[in-house]
């Protein structure tokens, strides 16, 4: 079962994501020559006008093909013939477009769930949060400078950032307060604030459903963000990054732990998961790198500036480079997968 529903959420992702890229190249007058999703042989597909739709057999990925990478096509129609402006548009469509999918599925689980606003529901004994004076119902709305709309805002923070102290602005009664927080180890060795959390959700109606649902996808943005950081920081291993093989094994265990609650439980684990990879999705995508969206963008931002392309043939070379290092880490994260699982 597991491996259905991680098709069907990370399908829906993906098609969403080329969704994204097609839309905006029909919208600029480009010729979009096979719109496909999943990699591989085609399982099925239908020609229709100048563009083939295709489901392919390994549900994976998928594509929005343009002739992108035919430079020296500029006939009506194609890619390279339009404004650096339409052919950044439509780069980036893709990524926009998993950041809406993100905001539709938390706007839903919010509206179903409620949302976990900053408020403590008391102070450790001992801790630097009683000392400075905070009290149950004060409101977390900055932790060093970031604003705080999420409980699991203020649990992640502290997290990433164990044993920092804390510049904590909060505001009670409609009055902010400033206080210094010294974190301090507890028996396991985590760094703690000693702010408890409030244990409950609040109740959405359709405004703050929405209002909230941006700061979800905010929150996994920034989540996903301070991940890579860790990353290339070396605070977390490449050993610990995890694909297709690991998600599939996440959709299942979630499954097997949430299905005794019934369906819509389960919709909205599956919800949730797919807010996290959508928007996982839409900034691995923007990263300027080669062979990614956000590497494209980069040698296009640089034509804006410089009013004309860099040269093919090195940008060429450069996103083949980077599709073959893409290529070899989703063989050692595949592997990576398989022997973490088993």
């Amino acid at each position: 079962m597991g491996i259905i529903l991680a098709v069907l959420v990370f399908g829906t992702i993906v098609f969403v994501h080329e969704l994204g890229h097609f839309l905006l190249a029909k919208a600029n007058g480009i010729r979009v020559d096979e719109f496909s999703i999943g990699m591989g042989p085609r399982l099925l597909s239908k020609v229709k006008g100048e563009t083939r739709y295709s489901l392919k057999l390994f549900p994976i990925g998928g594509s929005c093909m343009m002739g992108e990478d035919d430079v020296e096509d500029m006939s009506e129609g194609s890619f390279n013939s339009k404004s650096v402006w339409a052919r950044m548009a439509v780069v980036a469509a893709g990524a926009v477009f998993n950041f809406i999918l993100a905001f539709i599925f938390a706007v839903i689980i919010v509206g179903y769930a409620g949302y976990d606003e900053p408020i403590i529901s008391g102070t450790l004994e001992g801790y630097s949060a009683e000392a400075e004076g905070m009290q149950a119902g004060d409101r977390i709305v900055r932790m060093n400078g970031k604003k705080i709309n999420l409980w699991r805002e203020v649990t992640y923070y502290n997290m990433f950032h164990q044993g920092e102290t804390v510049d904590l602005v909060y505001e009670r009664d409609g009055e902010k307060h400033e206080v210094t927080i010294i974190p301090k180890q507890d028996e396991d060795g985590n760094y703690l604030l000693g702010v408890l959390s409030p244990g409950k959700y609040t109740k959405a109606n359709v405004l703050t459903a929405m209002q909230y649902g941006v700061y979800e996808v905010k929150f996994w943005i920034s989540t996903t963000i301070e991940s890579l950081k860790m990353l290339v920081t070396g605070a977390v291993g490449v050993d610990q990054l995890s694909g297709p093989v690991g998600i599939v094994d996440v959709v299942d265990e979630t499954y097997q732990q949430s299905k005794s609650y019934g369906f819509l439980v389960v919709l909205m684990q599956m919800l949730n998961i797919g807010i996290l990879l959508s928007a996982n999705l839409g900034v691995m995508n923007l990263l300027p790198l080669p062979a990614l969206d956000g590497g494209r963008l980069v040698f296009m931002i640089i034509e804006a500036i410089r009013g004309k392309r860099v040269p093919p043939d090195k940008e060429g070379m450069v996103h083949f480079v980077g599709m073959i290092l893409l290529f070899a880490l989703m063989i050692f994260v595949f592997f990576n997968d398989i022997k973490r699982i088993f």
